[in-house]
């Protein structure tokens, strides 16, 4: 079949209905998407050199930058884009989702031409496959839920897999999925995601998933704003920050924030974390904010107290609106708020 590099058109996607069952599209070419997509495509690829895939993005370009990339590496494939999710759930029997938030997630599954609406016409079709969507995005568990429920409903399948690990992990293919969803759902998944993942852990029901991803993201964003306090107040103390590192990376103070994504530069001497890169190619600090709300959000919901994850939400609140530049450097970019507020 001939490559194709044009966006698809619907009647060009209702004629590959019949290969929908080989067919894998990726919807959101983020930082974690494009990543993890490429892992998906080119594994996929290796084992069914017939396989179709398909990639939609609400900015065009990024569709197209991914396609000509992938084409370079692997020039064979089978490569298509969808300017909608409509179009490209009609090209395809499984559909991954990435995306920013809940409202980009309302968005993609329930606009008139999103998922779910298709999805709704799809199974009016005898002939026409099952879809199983996997939505990887980190969203309030209220959404998720909803949007799960209509997806089954419609006759379709569905889990929630949020991710752990970040743009390094979505390059190398060794992230954490938290999965939610049926047993039977989790069991299909899990090899789609071993294609970009490592650890792929069932959490439990739909919404399962996310709520882990919560927790372990407000524990997350907790941390790096400690580990930022600790690795400035050494530095007014005088210690070296390789030698901080190294001590603390050894000890009871030890965590990922410190040993793998230290916000000083220098502080580790074999890794690049995004502080060796001015805080660029990390996890944008506008989404650890986001997170921090989702956190925040459901603790007021289940009556949990959280100080700590308020009050570290309230720190890059505080340090985005000081200084937007911070929205899209790497989280650990709290660093350079705290020591400016020093006086450094």
């Amino acid at each position: 079949m001939r490559i194709t590099h044009r966006c698809l058109n619907q009647a060009a996607a209702a004629r590959r209905l019949s290969l929908r069952p080989k067919s894998t599209s990726f919807i959101g070419l983020g930082r974690m998407g494009s990543e993890m997509a490429f892992n998906l495509f080119s594994k996929q690829y290796a084992l069914a050199n017939d396989a179709h895939f398909v990639v939609c993005d609400a900015v065009p370009a990024a569709s197209i930058s991914f396609v000509n990339n992938f084409l370079s590496q692997f020039p064979g494939a089978q490569i298509a884009i969808a300017a909608t999710p409509e179009e490209a759930t009609l090209a395809s029997s499984t559909v991954v989702t990435m995306l920013p938030s809940s409202p980009q997630v309302r968005t993609v599954y329930e606009d008139d031409q999103g998922i779910i609406p298709t999805l709704k016409k799809l199974s009016s079709d005898p002939l026409s496959p099952s879809t199983f969507c996997i939505d990887g995005t980190t969203l309030d568990v209220s959404t998720a839920k909803s949007v799960a429920h209509a997806v089954l409903q419609s006759g379709s399948r569905m889990v929630d897999a949020p991710v752990s690990g970040g743009v390094t992990g979505a390059k190398a293919g060794t992230l954490s999925f938290l999965v939610g969803g049926a047993k039977e759902d989790f069991d299909a998944a899990q090899p789609l995601l071993a294609h970009m993942g490592q650890r792929i852990i069932h959490c439990g029901a739909s919404g399962s998933g996310l709520a882990a991803k919560i927790v372990n993201n407000m524990i997350l964003g907790v941390q790096q704003v400690v580990v930022a306090e600790g690795m400035l107040l050494g530095e007014k103390l005088g210690l070296d920050p390789a030698v901080l590192a190294s001590v603390v990376g050894s000890s009871t103070g030890s965590c990922w924030s410190m040993t793998t994504n230290n916000p000083v530069p220098h502080a580790l001497a074999d890794k690049s974390p995004p502080c060796e890169r001015d805080y660029e190619g990390g996890f944008a600090m506008a989404l650890m904010l986001k997170d921090m709300g989702l956190a925040s959000n459901v603790g007021k919901l289940s009556n949990c107290p959280l100080p700590l994850g308020e009050a570290a939400e309230r720190i890059y609140a505080a340090a985005i609106e000081a200084d937007p530049g911070l929205t899209k450097k790497d989280f650990s970019a709290i660093y350079t708020r705290l020591r400016s507020q020093a006086g450094l």
